[in-house]
């Protein structure tokens, strides 16, 4: 263990929530990013002539990445603390994107934005959210871990309207610009702002009155996480977690986050009116999911899990018939799809803490997200293929829902039964 700050009187404000109003920032902008090619799609088909299924290509890049790359996020921030990785992976984020406005060829779209921006974007994910919890707070935790997962998604929706009127207005190539110097703009901030552990300022955990020193870790990140993998491949909970969670992904950013403004244009609804919709989304997902994580510290997480996915499912049945309902019926679903849109994370997040450990929950997390971001990127694809093939995407909608209903299934086995011996041993931090 490292020595630690002298301990000091707790003031009023807690510096967590600071941390935690910088954090929400950092994922707000960066989901920002990470949305950003669902308004390009049809300006890359006009200008390019790129299909949907070649543009679903470096989408699913991008998506496969940003959840591939958690794990290792995870043991990079333990080795090198909070503020330096979120700076580098803020940088990697605005170099890619104002490189974006120069491409020419598909290959540049799959390079820039599939691997380096989906790479960045991986560093700023949802289990930046939990290693934050985890580290600044002994109380309210699934209350933090639900407002920050909802920066993370609502950030993916509500500057779509802005980056649509953009892209209408100024061109695709302003909207790549624009948001590089937004993602730079908060460098400075975390720099000032963002501490790795409370006990560097001489402070304990929110909710507690014990200072914890801070721990020397010296073992590579790499490996680290690929013995948090070891661990979760040999447990059942694991597999159910990351398999209800590949369906979240599928049937939240790799197909509606990513096909419904090409969706509703296929019905004759503008691309601003469209990403409108999905900004009331992400309104109501950061209401529906800062609830869920007030509900997590309350209630079973299993049977919160399965009501969400259910109700995630009937919305996704009934989103290829509203189109008929025209702009009223997709506004209903706007609201009810978006409360729900990602309120599973808080509960999986917790579910995965009593697995494996307080202390490596955020690193099997990032291993259960990464499941969710293979769904994605499937479904991106898939979805892709689907519209390309059939001209339509009534059956991406409806097999999504279906999955869903599947998934709510699963969420009610999680810890049903004893793991077997040493699957749950506990992962050294």
């Amino acid at each position: 263990m490292q020595p630690s700050a002298p301990m000091r009187a707790v003031p009023r404000l807690h510096y967590a929530w600071v941390i935690v109003a910088v954090t929400f920032l950092v994922l707000l902008v960066g989901a920002g990013v990470r949305a950003t090619p669902g308004v390009l799609i049809v300006p890359w088909e006009q200008e390019f002539g790129w299909s949907a299924a070649t543009i679903g290509i470096a989408i699913a890049i991008n998506i496969f990445l940003y959840g591939m790359i958690g794990p290792f996020a995870v043991a990079i921030i333990e080795r090198f603390g909070l503020r330096a990785s979120v700076c580098g992976a803020l940088v990697i984020l605005a170099v890619g994107t104002a490189s974006t406005s120069l491409m020419r060829a598909p290959w540049q779209m799959m390079l820039l934005w599939g691997i380096v921006v989906g790479s960045g974007s991986g560093m700023v994910a949802n289990v930046l959210g939990a290693t934050v919890a985890g580290r600044w707070f002994g109380e309210r935790r699934g209350l933090v871990i639900g407002l920050l997962t909802a920066s993370s998604a609502t950030g993916q929706l509500v500057f779509l309207p802005l980056l649509a009127g953009l892209a209408v207005g100024q061109g695709w190539r302003t909207v790549s610009l624009v948001v590089a110097a937004a993602t730079l703009a908060l460098v400075p901030l975390v720099l000032l702002f963002l501490r790795d552990r409370p006990a560097d300022l001489g402070l304990p955990r929110y909710g507690e009155t014990t200072l914890q020193p801070t721990p020397v870790l010296t073992e590579n990140p790499a490996k680290r996480a690929l013995r948090g993998l070891a661990m979760g491949m040999r447990s059942k909970d694991f597999w159910l977690l990351a398999g209800t969670f590949f369906i979240c992904g599928a049937s939240t950013n790799g197909l509606v986050g990513t096909h419904l403004i090409p969706a509703c244009f296929d019905h004759g609804i503008p691309e601003v009116t469209a990403a409108g919709l999905l900004a009331l989304m992400g309104i109501c997902d950061l209401v529906g999911t800062t609830a869920s994580g007030w509900l997590t510290d309350r209630f079973d997480s299993r049977k919160l899990l399965a009501w969400y996915y259910a109700l995630r499912g009937i919305s996704l049945i009934f989103l290829p018939y509203s189109f008929d309902l025209n702009f009223y019926g997709l506004s209903l679903f706007a609201v009810f799809y978006g409360l729900d849109w990602i309120a599973t994370v808080p509960p999986t997040v917790n579910l995965a803490g009593k697995a494996f450990g307080e202390g490596n929950a955020a690193l099997m997390f990032g291993w259960i997200a990464a499941a969710h971001q293979i769904g994605a990127a499937s479904a991106a694809w898939l979805a892709g293929v689907v519209r390309t093939g059939s001209g339509t995407y009534f059956e991406a909608f409806v097999a999504a829902g279906i999955l869903c209903l599947v998934a709510a299934m699963m969420a009610l086995f999680v810890g049903r039964k004893p793991e077997a011996e040493g699957a749950m041993r506990p992962l050294p931090a």
